[in-house]
């Protein structure tokens, strides 16, 4: 099982939803960065459940930085950082052990692990793994502010529901980082919330979009081809359990559009090179023109829902019901958010490093 992504600056994922902790390795990062622990602290409380809109599993996320720090700054070894498991109920997964259960991973796991792998809730590929992943991007998100870089997402949609989208060419980023249920029109709030409960009254989940904008990024950074800055950023981004699609500037609304109105047109404003639309989502032939970068993201609905649903036993090999008993997400949009923004700032730390060297992050 491979769990690395990085090059300059990489991560490695270790860990199961109901062992006794989970965890992630930062390997990279320059020595005398600073690391600020409330920050890393809000980050992780924007990923973590609230209310009748999440889980009512509650993990305190109390993270430990085992090595690569001392005396609050990065040491330039490898940076790792625990968080314990203390919340699971692993017996609400015993009974249906064998069974596999639409949308997830049951299946497919025990045929590439042959039956090794922890199934309990979801073992390696529960979302519960994303938590390392948020402490290690707010690590990175703090480099990148100090750099000018910003990177913030928003709700785009739940089950149907429209948030406004952002301004192309000077994204409504400020403040976003703060807010639990990230919206720009605040008005939407109360309407996605409500559409979220109705699904958990009905036993069933709702999916939805995140939109994501990134400004300060410097032009000319990322590769044409294989390394472009679409390619490594979905490469990451698609490692995230729910993500099924993701889409730069206007995305699949190009098909429709004519080259007039699709190009971006370029002219000098205060002696930098701009673009008087943003249609392609600050980037240009895989790299960055100066200009926001701007995608979206598609999160499919909680795959775990107690209405009984029609499976196979993959033990038995003869088909099954399953009704699933436990905690489960009537949706992980909003709480996906902020692991969207940590992926981000992780790919384009090492994006950074490698075009301008480690020491760039200090």
């Amino acid at each position: 099982m491979k769990n690395s992504y990085g090059s300059s600056v990489s991560v490695t994922l270790f860990g199961e939803s109901h062992g006794p902790e989970i965890g992630i390795v930062i390997d990279g990062l320059a020595p005398g960065i600073e690391i600020d622990k409330n920050y890393i602290d809000k980050k992780l409380s924007l990923r973590r459940p609230q209310g009748k809109i999440s889980t009512a599993r509650q993990e305190a996320d109390e993270y430990r930085i085992v090595s690569g720090a001392f005396e609050g700054k990065t040491t330039g070894t490898a940076l790792t950082i625990l968080i314990p498991n203390q919340d699971t109920r692993s017996k609400d997964y015993s009974a249906t052990k064998d069974l596999a259960r639409p949308g997830h991973a049951d299946f497919t796991a025990d045929e590439k692990y042959h039956g090794c792998q922890d199934y309990r809730g979801g073992g390696h590929f529960s979302g519960r793994i994303t938590a390392p992943v948020v402490a290690a991007g707010a690590i990175c998100q703090q480099i990148l502010e100090k750099k000018g870089i910003v990177v913030a997402t928003h709700i785009k949609s739940i089950a149907g529901i429209e948030d406004k989208s952002f301004n192309p060419l000077c994204p409504e980023t400020e403040g976003l980082g703060d807010k639990y249920f990230a919206v720009l029109d605040e008005s939407k709030e109360a309407e996605m919330t409500l559409a979220i409960e109705k699904a958990a009254e009905e036993m069933n989940s709702v999916g939805g979009t995140l939109e994501t904008a990134v400004t300060g990024l410097p032009a000319g950074l990322g590769e044409p081809w294989f390394d472009s800055v679409e390619s490594m950023l979905s490469h990451a981004i698609f490692g995230i359990p729910a993500v099924k699609g993701i889409e730069f500037g206007m995305g699949f609304g190009f098909a429709d559009m004519k080259g007039s109105e699709a190009n971006d047109n370029y002219r000098m404003e205060n002696g930098r090179v701009v673009t008087a639309t943003n249609n392609n989502g600050g980037i240009n032939g895989g790299i960055t023109n100066g200009m926001p970068v701007i995608f979206k993201t598609a999160i499919k609905p909680t795959p775990s829902i107690a209405m009984a649903q029609d499976t196979i036993d993959f033990k038995k090999k003869e088909n099954a019901v399953i009704e699933l008993k436990g905690r489960h997400d009537p949706c992980i949009v909003h709480r996906a958010r902020a692991v969207v923004d940590a992926i981000t700032a992780i790919v384009l730390c090492d994006m950074l490093a490698q075009r301008f060297g480690t020491d760039y992050l200090r």
